[in-house]
């Protein structure tokens, strides 16, 4: 009954939770480089028909084409999709409102990896504790990278453990030996071809280059057999298609392998197939984690351990599975990857190890060098980001995380060992702690185990919920404050975080800012926005005429909108009436300022 009633209890918070997201979502602003990201998923989708008619990809020539584009495509797909349904709704607001459901579906997942640890009430109350911090609430919103990623991830680890509890071993007692041996030179055949043929397609359109090339200059071969006019005609026309004939040829022979090696196994190992219920999802998503970010592997190791940890050698074929499964997604969702496999994906892990951020971060009322930051950056940043129950909560279970191998390993692999990484490498980082919420989650599940302790420790329903509840008041009166600016969350640690630490870096109140000027502006006003210039203009009336900073020679604007960043806002246009301030619980996030003409 207990469980049955937790279980009617969590669907009801779940639920909550996405109407809520409903009502809140055209709060919210764009933020800063939201539109870059989108800019980037056309590009990127377009790359798939520019690969099969011309062996090409559109890249954005910038650390964009670094992160795989699968979640802002599927996103815009959708959120164009929805647009035709509710035309009331910005695109933008509906993109967010994705990015929010994401959220939930990782909160889900958090839950069912905290009912592994803890009581049912205790996840319940992890879950909603993880949902109520101020500073994921207001990301959950508008961010297409951060929060997505740490959704997935957590999504890859929940999949990834349902896979290895339900994983029967498989039978290898019906084929006779010379079928096995015959079925494991294919399989080798296979992932050796195949590798080879994807790996190498960056040298094989180089030796196509020069193929093409010695033919145009006179020189016998191959290609001006095939090619009679190959010395009359630009070399660059054949290369391509002669590059697009292998690619045509390399997937023809993917295909017929791939089907003839399933084939096999479908008649001699039957059992084979009874894994991919429960594998391909976990290996999709695994898939599309790592192609969101590079790091995504991590989600694939925790699993790894669990499987093997629980089950043995018997796991191994379901985990061999898996893995092919999961590159095999990686690599068709990311495009940057096609023409160069090995080399892009190491570039990658390189630009998200050693990001290449040239601005400047603000931290305890000083700037530094994003890769120059105080070894106390992540440390604090962490301990004031978080409402005041949960480090407490964490000390606290870390005492039950002794008598739990797997929840103490994963505490380890997915927390502890990468934050630790970070801090001794001196990663660059910057706007906070965003770029590693996807190692947050198992503090909140480490602080579940605290929780737990403290409602073990009382008997009385009444009080277990009053306890959750007082538990949760931080961050629910701090996210009432702040709305929709919740992510610029200090908790009572930081009197005043203003000069001391980043505010409104992603300038979303500039939505808050459009909103006064359609109300306030004459009619056909002109505006200056400082930074972000397609936020306001975004959500300003028709009439008024936004103006960014490279098109400002020679303007003469009404107001000019700047964001609280770098003192740009007490800085730029010091003489100029304040007009209206966007600010919450004493924060100035925004300044728009009336010029005289």
């Amino acid at each position: 009954m207990k469980n049955f009633f937790s279980r009617r209890l969590s669907l009801f918070a779940f639920l909550a939770c996405v109407l809520l997201g409903g009502v809140l979502t055209r709060h919210f602003g764009e933020s800063w480089d939201e539109l870059q990201f989108y800019k980037y998923a056309d590009r990127a989708h377009a790359s798939y028909a520019a690969w099969i008619q011309s062996g090409e990809i559109i890249t954005t020539g910038n650390t964009y084409d670094n992160y795989g584009p699968a979640f802002v495509i599927f996103t815009s797909s959708l959120a164009r999709a929805l647009r035709a349904l509710n035309p009331n709704w910005l695109i933008t607001d509906l993109r967010h409102f994705i990015y929010f459901i994401t959220f939930l579906a990782g909160i889900w997942a958090f839950h069912a990896l905290a009912k592994r640890w803890m009581t049912q009430l205790a996840a319940l109350a992890a879950a909603l504790l993880f949902v109520a911090q101020p500073l994921f609430f207001g990301h959950a919103f508008i961010s297409p990278k951060d929060i997505p990623f740490m959704s997935l991830f957590l999504l890859s680890i929940s999949f990834g453990l349902r896979m290895a509890d339900s994983v029967k071993p498989v039978s290898f007692d019906s084929p006779t030996p010379s079928v096995k041996k015959n079925l494991s030179l294919l399989t080798a055949l296979w992932l050796a071809s195949v590798i080879g043929l994807f790996a190498a397609t960056d040298l094989i359109h180089s030796a196509l280059a020069n193929l093409v090339q010695s033919a145009a200059d006179g020189e016998p071969n191959i290609i001006s057999l095939l090619a009679s006019d190959i010395r009359t005609a630009a070399p660059e026309i054949y290369v391509q298609k002669f590059f697009v004939l292998f690619l045509q040829i390399r997937a023809i022979y993917f295909y017929l392998f791939t089907c003839l090696l399933v084939y096999l196994f479908y008649r001699h190992i039957p059992s084979a197939f009874r894994l991919l219920p429960s594998v391909l999802p976990a290996a999709i998503l695994l898939g599309v984690t790592t192609s969101i970010r590079i790091l995504g592997p991590l989600a694939g190791l925790i699993v790894t351990y669990y499987a093997l940890r629980n089950k043995g050698k018997q796991v191994i074929p379901a985990l061999a599975i898996y893995a092919i499964l999961a590159v095999i997604t990686m690599y068709a969702t990311w495009p940057y990857l096609w023409p160069n496999p090995p080399a892009r994906l190491v570039e990658s892990f390189q630009v998200m190890s050693q990001y290449p951020w040239k601005g400047q971060v603000l931290f305890n009322g000083a700037y530094y060098a994003s890769n120059n930051l105080p070894i106390s950056y992540l440390p604090y940043l962490l301990l004031i980001q978080s409402t005041e129950p949960i480090w407490p909560l964490f000390v606290i279970g870390l005492f039950a995380l002794r008598r739990n191998n797997f929840a103490l390993i994963s505490t380890l692999l997915w927390f502890i060992i990468p934050l630790i990484a970070l801090i001794a490498t001196r990663a660059p980082l910057y706007d906070n702690t965003r770029q590693i919420f996807f190692i947050l989650p198992p503090v909140f599940l480490v602080a579940g185990l605290g929780v737990d302790s403290v409602l073990k420790r009382v008997s009385r329903p009444t009080v277990r919920a009053g306890i959750v509840a007082l538990l949760l008041l931080p961050g629910l009166c701090a996210g009432v404050r702040l709305h929709p600016y919740e992510y610029v969350y200090y908790n009572s640690l930081v009197n005043n975080p203003t000069g001391k630490f980043e505010l409104d870096y992603w300038a979303v109140s500039y939505r808050e800012a459009a909103n006064w000027l359609n109300r306030n502006a004459p009619a056909n006003a002109e505006v200056l926005a400082i930074g972000p210039a397609q936020i306001a203009e975004n959500y300003v009336r028709d009439d008024i005429t936004v103006i960014s900073e490279t098109d400002s020679a020679n303007k003469n604007p009404d107001y000019v909108i700047v964001v609280a960043r770098y003192n740009w806002e007490k800085e730029l246009y010091p003489d100029a009436e304040a007009a209206h301030e966007i600010k919450r619980d004493g924060m100035v996030f925004a300044v728009i300022k009336k010029l005289q003409r």
